[in-house]
């Protein structure tokens, strides 16, 4: 499997990281001058970024080295980047709950199951 692709994933989920970071700081300077100290979204959104990302990132850095990264563990990887990129997204419109932590949770799930995944092709030698 080409490191391309399985690096594309963890690059869009940075991405993610800085465009919430960006937005972030362009909230809390027009709070700032209207003189609003509120619910900061993006703040919280962003420090979101590095919480459950962080075992993916770890996972990543140990798979590659490793080479093991086949078909599998890059469409998880997809995956778990589309279900973060749904999680940013209800947060920083809607902020419903129950929509976030659904999308939440099915990136644990993912997340997970890659773990599993790659522990196994370890211990199994496969």
């Amino acid at each position: 499997m080409s490191v391309r692709w399985v690096l594309l994933p963890v690059f869009l989920s940075v991405g993610l990281t800085f465009a919430l970071l960006l937005g972030m700081v362009a909230s809390r300077t027009r709070a700032k001058k209207a003189g609003q100290v509120g619910n900061d979204q993006f703040g919280d959104c962003f420090s979101n970024q590095f919480e459950l990302p962080l075992l993916f990132y770890v996972l990543i850095a140990l798979a590659l080295p490793l080479r093991h990264v086949d078909f599998v563990m890059v469409l998880l990887s997809w995956v778990f980047v589309v279900t973060r990129f749904a999680h940013a997204g209800v947060f920083v419109t809607s902020n419903n709950v129950s929509q976030r932590g659904q999308a939440w949770f099915a990136g644990v799930l993912v997340l997970f199951a890659m773990w599993l995944y790659f522990a196994l092709s370890i211990l199994l030698l496969i």
